[in-house]
């Protein structure tokens, strides 16, 4: 079995600390660099049900996504819930590591993973990473269907293929509009409808779309958007992550097993529906 400090040093192989943006705060919060590791739980949030799971599988590492601390901190007191994953892991010889921007510009990264899931083909990034030749890296995926949809067709896809979370697929745009190119950023993207206008794309999937950039973006061109939620967005990158890692793993012969949380952690748990818009705007009361 590898040792953490081994192991650390392969996923900062695959995801290096140094690409990270520098408001981020990725890499190893807390573990013994000469544990032995034997199984790893990937995940994209450090919450306490996430590590909860860990204690039940006997895992030795949680990779996520999400940083646990990301502003800093001046306690890991147990009576603060980010204290309290730090007491439950530490308590049960669990390391935890995090992989967050420099997992959104890796090749492969978070959007291709999203773009996998959706059976889209990358073109390229949506933002090039300057220092990338290879011109592969970079922040969200441009991406081809093999065969025209309607948004309608697609937004039921995105629907099926995503994990399914309460929000499921808001979308603005004609329904019957036909989708030949997709833009894909997983986590919030709504900084990035400059790059995606400038892509030509038809559509854009990403999530914590706002009002008043989504309003701006419709006015300014016929662009669709699909609005998941971001943590539909993100978990994809998990299987792949954990694929990587396998393939590490088997290239130095180490006896290592990895696993992917099916946990549910987006935090809205239930959607009310509105009713069907009503055809006479004239009707009194509030707008539908």
């Amino acid at each position: 079995m590898p040792r953490l400090s081994e192991v650390i040093a392969a996923l900062d192989a695959l995801w290096p600390p140094e690409r990270a943006e520098q408001w981020d705060a990725v890499g190893t919060v807390c573990g013994d660099p000469d544990a032995e590791v034997s199984r790893v739980l990937f995940a994209v949030d450090p919450v306490q049900d996430i590590a909860d799971e860990a204690v039940k599988l006997g895992a030795d590492l949680i990779v996520t996504h999400h940083p646990l601390y990301l502003r800093g901190t001046t306690t890991v007191a147990a009576g603060t819930f980010k204290g309290r994953v730090v007491h439950t892991l530490i308590k049960n010889d669990i390391a935890l590591h995090v992989a967050h921007t420099n997992a959104d510009t890796a090749d492969p990264g978070v959007s291709d993973a999203l773009a996998g899931a959706l059976d889209l083909r990358v073109v390229g990034p949506l933002v090039p990473d300057p220092d990338d030749p290879a011109g592969r890296r970079g922040l969200g995926r441009i991406c081809e269907l093999d065969h025209p949809e309607t948004l309608r067709e697609f937004a039921a896809r995105a629907a099926a293929r995503l994990p399914r979370t309460a929000q499921g697929i808001r979308v603005a745009g004609d329904p019957d509009a036909l989708i030949r190119t997709v833009a894909v950023s997983g986590g919030s993207g709504d900084s990035l409808f400059e790059q995606v206008r400038a892509a030509g794309v038809d559509a854009f999937l990403t999530a914590d779309l706002r009002h008043h950039p989504v309003s701006e973006a419709r006015e300014q061109s016929p662009l669709a958007l699909l609005d998941a939620a971001h943590w539909a967005t993100e978990w994809p990158w998990c299987e792949q992550a954990a694929a990587q890692l396998d393939a590490v793993s088997e290239r130095h012969g180490w006896d290592l097993r990895t696993h992917v949380s099916r946990t549910v952690t987006d935090p809205w748990t239930a959607h009310a529906p509105s009713e069907p818009p009503l055809a006479d705007s004239s009707t009194s009361g509030a707008p539908n």
